[in-house]
């Protein structure tokens, strides 16, 4: 079968070779963790269950997963054993499972679900940078409680230049509304955790202020944001970035960051907003370690 599970719709026949995304028919998965450093309605006090997988359809140039999204570090599995995994992290008390990067399984990430849907009793998160179709989306109807989406780019020149993706905001804001229509609104449970709803992430990128406020206003616009999360994230890092792009060499300035928090502010989101100390390598996860791999 051809695959078409994302947006490049490269139809590469991925039981013969890789796809856009480096994946092949298999399951790759880089980390399985109890993620701590995860806005605080998904981590909780116990973490989220976390599973990273292996390849991006974006291949963003300033990746701060580069190992995972561009080098394809990982191990491969079988779908059982991804089932069993989402098991295991709910024993060890996950708040959620939180599938990272997922778009190049999602079809083997349903047939996981399905195998324990009935022993499996905690919220599925499903994490994604945003780059998705509509219609692959409405096929996880039933299947994702939370969408933790990102919208990276409003302008078709920088979303070409850093994601080789110059329909990216046009296609994303598409499977935005899809994900508005599946899960309307936000849920939390006594504990102040998600069970339910959208959080909206965006990371402010240094020069680009004014494409992150267009993003805040735009999707304003096409949807109740007293029903979403905004998360707002300031943790860019040059320190993954090995091109020659210059705004990409240094961090975002306070100026740009407020600019934007500012703006989000007067606008009426309701979420989180990053401290401007995040933007540090420390906060990206260690993918030598397996854990439940």
């Amino acid at each position: 079968m051809k695959c078409t599970l994302c947006p490049r719709k490269c139809n590469t026949d991925r039981k013969k070779g890789r796809g856009y995304c480096g994946c092949d028919d298999t399951i790759k998965i880089a980390r399985v963790m109890l993620h701590k450093w995860e806005e605080p309605c998904i981590s909780g006090t116990r973490g989220s269950g976390a599973i990273f997988f292996s390849g991006c359809p974006l291949k963003c140039v300033y990746c701060q997963n580069m190992d995972i999204s561009h080098g394809g570090v990982g191990t491969e599995i079988s779908v059982s054993r991804l089932s069993e995994i989402f098991l295991e992290l709910q024993d060890m008390g996950a708040h959620n499972i939180n599938l990272v990067s997922p778009t190049q399984y999602a079809d083997k990430i349903r047939e996981a679900i399905d195998l324990v849907r009935d022993r499996l009793n905690i919220p599925m998160v499903y994490n994604t940078g945003g780059y998705e179709l509509a219609e692959e989306i409405e096929k996880m109807r039933g299947y994702v409680d939370v969408f933790l989406t990102d919208i990276k780019y409003f302008s078709p020149d920088l979303s070409k230049e850093y994601s080789s993706a110059e329909d990216y905001y046009s296609v994303s804001i598409s499977a935005f509304k899809k994900m508005t229509e599946l899960v309307p609104e936000c849920k939390l449970d006594a504990n102040g955790i998600m069970t339910g709803g959208i959080i909206l992430r965006h990371l402010v990128l240094p020069s680009h202020r004014a494409d992150s406020i267009k993003i805040l206003e735009s999707v304003a616009e096409i949807c109740d944001i007293s029903k979403i999360k905004l998360s707002l994230m300031s943790q860019y890092t040059p320190d993954f970035y090995k091109g020659d792009i210059p705004s990409l060499k240094r961090r975002i300035t306070t100026f740009e960051y407020d600019s934007v928090v500012k703006r989000a502010t007067e606008l009426g989101y309701d979420g989180y907003i990053q401290e401007k100390s995040s933007a540090s390598c420390a906060y990206t996860p260690d993918f030598t370690k397996g854990d439940l791999i």
